[in-house]
């Protein structure tokens, strides 16, 4: 039986609910107040305060569907497995049930087929199933436990369960495979809440004969492929290195959209799937000539351009919004590839949304503003990559050396290849090694500067990171006074250094604005108003409080008050953390108190602007 991919989502979150987990809405691709990632890149990434021990408005058992992006395999988009946006589904025990009900539901869900109730599984054939477990390193016990529930949910359907040796070897009757700390151990970063984990793996190809041969090398050759993790997080680890066990102890797990979907129907890859077929269908039928890689391409980044500007990135130099531009550049590098007309793009985009906008519909609020993005970067990158036809044309009398095959790339979005394949027909050599160097040197500094890829998707919740975030709060209060009650928050970035925040306003701020925005800031942190914390229905919570109109909330929301019953400076819907009162954002009062500067104030987009600033 085959299964969509909406069918699989629907299944997954109504197994769940029927088992008391809340359904709750995915959260926005760009992280709330996190500098140290750009995008979610995890289904966990939104839950890790819940999985410190904060307490979720939903209770104790949770599921969603998590839209994710990770890009650090752009240049592998096109193969058979890489993606840029991809859909984790999850379920969540904080504090309630542990490892005996997670896996004994993650069996039932793989393997079921009931349909009383509606209540369905995926179905699949528990003979070709297999578990790995984590086996005991570094100090930390062998997890037994799992691998007894194992046995016993193996042995109820009717398989032989035996345990793999040291050496890692599936044979015989072995099902369930120990490994160590690098595949079967999970830690956010390098200290904090932790555990090892089981991962569920599935035989792809029956028909090749009996699954033998050592665990890693049956994954590598893609016989077996992982559908399912469950992380069981009950270590702390210590600044010492010690494993202490902690008193509150919680389930993660995941499970990606796309991989399941090709796994359910027998699909060699995604791109055989509904994810991609109505997209491909689209390129396809449209293209000139036929080229598999760059019709995934550009499949692939529309779909992840689409969403990304939905939840408000915009193409720029710097971030997120860098991402996103070489996203686009590289779709229309490859729809040129394809011969594809310049409309081709924008009707991808209704095809995107026409997919998703029932699951996220924010997309279709957004499809006029996407597509107006969209169509500004593609005619600037047109505009350059005329530019870089001459700059190419001057360097291709001789050899192109790594550092102008680097111009190329950088400043003229030139992908590698493009430029192997120009430089093929001019009968001249590129220096890829010396390329690759410079790569490496461009990597290290945007994994420095920019990207501050993901250690555990809680954001920097250093004392002055926090009085960053309550200046937040403080800042767009004040901003809505002097400017107008149209100022709505567009983004926030916050370091133990500085906040950046960005908000909705249609022309430069003047100065007289800019002191004012300043001493009203000042005034409230003399002032030595409390900050309050509430937990509200939603629908009590929009009547009093400022929110996004774009963003989905659950049914019970936390909102941070700043100042007075009856005389509220701020009232926001916000996940925290914040200072108790705004006097702290003065600092040490031993030292000269700190006062509220800004830096500076300047054009993101259209209609935003964006302003730095700090305490000192």
């Amino acid at each position: 039986m085959q299964l969509s991919s909406d069918q699989i989502r629907s299944r997954y979150l109504e197994f769940f609910k029927k088992r008391g987990h809340a359904i709750i809405p995915s959260a926005p691709l760009v992280p709330e107040n996190d500098p140290t990632t750009l995008f979610n890149t995890a289904g966990m990434q939104p839950l890790v305060p819940f999985l410190l021990g904060v307490k979720h408005p939903q209770g104790e058992r949770i599921v969603d569907c998590q839209k994710c992006v990770r890009t650090g395999d752009i240049d592998d988009i096109g193969d058979n497995r890489h993606l840029t946006f991809f859909e984790m589904l999850g379920n969540w025990s904080l504090g309630d049930y542990f490892k005996n009900e997670a896996i004994n539901w993650s069996f039932e869900f793989l393997t079921s087929k009931k349909e009383e109730l509606g209540e369905q599984g995926l179905g699949l054939d528990p003979k070709r199933l297999y578990v790995t477990v984590f086996k005991g390193e570094d100090g930390i016990p062998r997890d037994n436990e799992s691998i007894e529930i194992w046995k016993k949910v193996l042995t109820d359907a009717g398989l032989k369960a035996e345990v793999a040796s040291d050496d890692e070897v599936v044979k015989d009757d072995v099902r369930i495979i120990p490994l160590g700390v690098n595949d079967n151990f999970w830690i956010a970063g390098a200290t904090g809440p932790c555990g090892g984990d089981t991962e569920m793996f599935y035989d792809t190809r029956p028909e090749e004969g009996k699954l033998e041969g050592k665990f890693g090398d049956l994954v590598d050759s893609f016989r077996l492929i992982e559908v399912w993790n469950d992380v069981f997080m009950e270590f702390n680890k210590t600044t010492e290195g010690k494993y202490q066990v902690l008193a509150k102890k919680n389930v993660d797990t995941g499970m990606g959209l796309e991989r399941t979907t090709v796994v359910v129907n027998g699909k060699q890859n995604v791109f055989e799937t509904d994810c991609f077929e109505p997209i491909l269908n689209k390129i396809k039928s449209a293209a000139k000539s036929t080229n598999e890689k760059s019709e995934r391409i550009v499949a692939d980044h529309m779909r992840t351009a689409t969403f990304m500007i939905a939840d408000g990135v915009v193409p720029s130099n710097t971030d997120r919004g860098y991402i996103l531009r070489r996203i686009i550049r590289r779709a229309v590098r490859h729809a040129d590839v394809l011969g594809l007309s310049e409309t081709t793009l924008s009707d991808l985009i209704n095809i995107v949304v026409q997919k998703f906008e029932s699951i996220y519909p924010n997309l279709a609020e957004k499809q006029d503003q996407i597509k107006e993005e969209l169509q500004k970067e593609e005619k600037k990158f047109r505009e350059t990559l005329s530019r870089g036809m001459k700059e190419f044309e001057k360097l291709s009398s001789t050899n192109i050396s790594g550092t102008d095959a680097f111009t190329l790339f950088s400043s003229y979005g030139f992908p590698l290849e493009v430029i192997l394949e120009l430089a093929k027909e001019k009968v001249i050599s590129v220096d890829v090694g010396s390329f690759d160097h410079e790569m490496k040197k461009h990597q290290e500094l945007s994994r420095a500067s920019a990207e501050k890829k993901f250690k555990g998707g809680l954001g920097d919740t250093s004392e002055k990171s926090v009085q960053y975030h309550t200046a937040t709060h403080l800042l767009n209060a004040a901003l809505r006074q002097v400017l107008g009650t149209h100022v709505m928050q567009k983004g926030s970035n916050i370091t133990p250094e500085r906040l950046r925040f960005d908000f909705s306003h249609g022309e430069k701020m003047t100065d007289e604005q800019k002191k004012q925005v300043e001493s009203l800031v000042n005034c409230w942190i003399q002032t030595k108003l409390p900050v309050e914390l509430k937990e509200l229905p939603k629908i009590e919570a929009e009547k009093v409080a400022i929110h996004s109109f774009n963003e989905k909330y659950a049914d019970i929301v936390k909102v941070y008050s700043i100042g007075t019953e009856g005389n509220y400076i701020s009232r926001e819907f916000c996940g925290g953390p914040h200072v108790k009162n705004t006097s702290e954002l003065a600092g040490n009062s031993e030292q000269a108190p700190q006062h509220f500067k800004i830096q500076k104030e300047e054009a993101v987009s259209a209609g935003v602007r964006r302003i730095k600033a700090v305490l000192e």
